[in-house]
């Protein structure tokens, strides 16, 4: 892969194949960071384990990700007033929904609904995929307060990709070295704490830092126990 000059000089200040411990990780992704802009600070954890579907779950980051998340509640109309003053975005029944079907929108994060809505969201799967509402994600409630303060507050879902790993923002580079410690480590252990139960060996292999534009950094695992 061709690099460009600032990645290039950037390079210069680590060795990607060294792992440092999270108080250095965390400085050194801050430092080899070059963009203009704000940039994001993704943790990309390596996992060693056979069924990756199974590699998911939730993880609350105590300083959140940096980036304002829009959430779009589907529940009827008896609940929209609740949802606003709970700080949706965008809140709708029937409307939103054939909106999103007739016109593919999905101007949004998080899409929360209500249980009595989710037989007519389900023939949205193929638009929403990922931003579908899942009881597991905490996203299908009748406790639309909660919901929508958890997502906005810093919840995040993650899941292993096919091969194997787990890409989660964890702040932006202006964010403190200690805010960014503390949301990997809520990662971490999240990720340890939602490990299967026949997964054998070191399950977490890796893991990296990596800004927006830059090199990634290599994080001792043992460092954030």
């Amino acid at each position: 892969m061709k690099r460009g000059k600032k990645w290039i000089e950037a390079s210069k200040k680590v060795n990607s194949n060294e792992p440092l411990p999270v108080d250095d990780a965390v400085k050194k992704v801050k430092e080899v960071s070059y963009t203009k802009f704000d940039g994001t600070v993704e943790a990309h954890f390596k996992v060693n384990y056979k069924s990756l579907q199974n590699v998911r779950g939730i993880v609350y980051l105590p300083h959140g990700t940096g980036k304002k998340i829009k959430v779009l509640v589907i529940a009827k109309e008896d609940r929209h007033q609740e949802a606003k003053e709970a700080g949706a975005d965008y809140v709708g029944s029937d409307d939103i929904i054939e909106k999103i079907q007739n016109e593919k929108w999905t101007d949004f994060d998080v899409c929360i609904a209500t249980p009595d809505m989710m037989g007519k969201i389900g023939k949205l799967g193929p638009i929403l995929k990922g931003k579908m509402p899942k009881p597991k994600a905490g996203t299908v409630t009748d406790d639309l307060k909660s919901a929508i303060k958890n997502v906005k507050g810093g919840q995040v879902e993650y899941k292993a990709d096919k091969t194997g790993v787990v890409h989660v923002p964890i702040g932006k580079v202006s964010y403190s070295e200690e805010q960014l410690k503390e949301n990997l480590k809520a990662l971490y252990q999240t990720i340890m704490r939602d490990k299967p139960a026949d997964a054998k060996g070191e399950y977490i292999k890796t893991i990296y830092l990596a800004p927006t534009m830059g090199p990634s950094v290599k994080v001792n695992p043992k460092s954030l126990i």
